[in-house]
């Protein structure tokens, strides 16, 4: 049978409020679990909107018609007024999403800081930015969080030394094609659960795809034989596409492809191909993003 990995990126207080409830229902109507990595530090998304000016980024925006898909609220957070801690405001969302059996682990503190700041961080300024967040959520949850995924997939080798120490068991920090050990000079890092199959603001009218045609679309990405993951948003399936996501996993059913956390994937440990990581652009997204250098290589 042919498996999904699904992933879900919390990067907002709105995602977590609204986003995450209603995407606990679907999954639970089709019985599926999935990994859900929270943002739970301060919203101040409406941030990015400096990088409008950049010709790219505002394609992309125009694209998928941003001021519907995320809303004022998310688009302005953090702009024109403090941003709201999330997990202090919003923590019992985050508890019944693990009551109800799916993975938990960390986005990030401020997600939109680690987009914007991150690349040019010190060791050590990325991991009292990586601790905040999961002390934060530990309390939230009663335990560590054993698994971290990358805001943006912005990481890079110091990113990778400063999650060592804080003992995640496997990182979903890049894009890619295979779990992988990352490896350089005889130092070896937590296993990498790279996502491989674009998210819906990087194919949505793109190349034709529409809502219309999207799920379709997007399953052509699957590799039979191969690792799946897909990486969803609150913000974007849990809220306003959330029609169009439990279709999908109606879809998927109907095919006979089966879905769960990225935790339950055997690979992870099974892990033995060593890799590394390298930056590049992807298509439908501003700016680059980490890759797992072999998957560059290859296409």
């Amino acid at each position: 049978m042919t498996q999904i990995a699904l992933r879900v990126d919390v990067d907002t207080y709105r995602g977590t409020r609204d986003g995450v409830p209603r995407l606990v229902d679907t999954l639970a109507r089709h019985g599926v679990k999935a990994t859900f990595y929270f943002s739970v530090g301060p919203d101040n998304m409406g941030r990015h909107l400096w990088r409008l000016l950049r010709p790219s980024f505002l394609i992309k925006m125009l694209r998928s018609n941003a001021a519907s898909l995320y809303g004022w609220g998310i688009l302005f957070a953090g702009t024109l007024w403090p941003g709201r801690v999330i997990g202090r405001h919003l923590g019992k969302v985050i508890r019944d999403a693990d009551a109800a059996g799916h993975d938990i682990g960390l986005h990030a503190w401020d997600h939109q800081r680690w987009q914007r700041q991150a690349p040019r961080m010190d060791v050590q300024a990325l991991y009292e930015e990586l601790s905040r967040g999961t002390d934060m959520l530990s309390e939230l949850i009663g335990r560590r969080p054993d698994t971290s995924a990358a805001a943006g997939w912005v990481c890079n080798e110091r990113v990778l030394e400063a999650k060592s120490m804080l003992g995640f068991r496997y990182n979903s920090d890049c894009r890619g094609r295979g779990v992988f050990i990352p490896a350089r000079d005889g130092r070896e890092y937590a296993v990498q659960v790279p996502t491989t199959m674009p998210t819906y603001d990087e194919l949505i009218g793109r190349r034709g795809v529409t809502d219309d045609n999207y799920n379709e679309r997007l399953l052509d990405y699957l590799r039979p034989d191969g690792l799946n993951v897909l990486t969803i948003h609150a913000e974007v399936e849990g809220i306003v596409r959330a029609p169009l996501f439990d279709r999908f996993l109606q879809l998927c059913r109907d095919r006979g492809i089966g879905l769960g956390p990225l935790g339950g994937l055997r690979q992870i440990e099974d892990a033995s191909a060593r890799d590394w990581i390298a930056q590049a652009p992807i298509e439908g997204r501003e700016g680059d993003v980490c890759w797992q250098a072999s998957a560059l290589r290859q296409d």
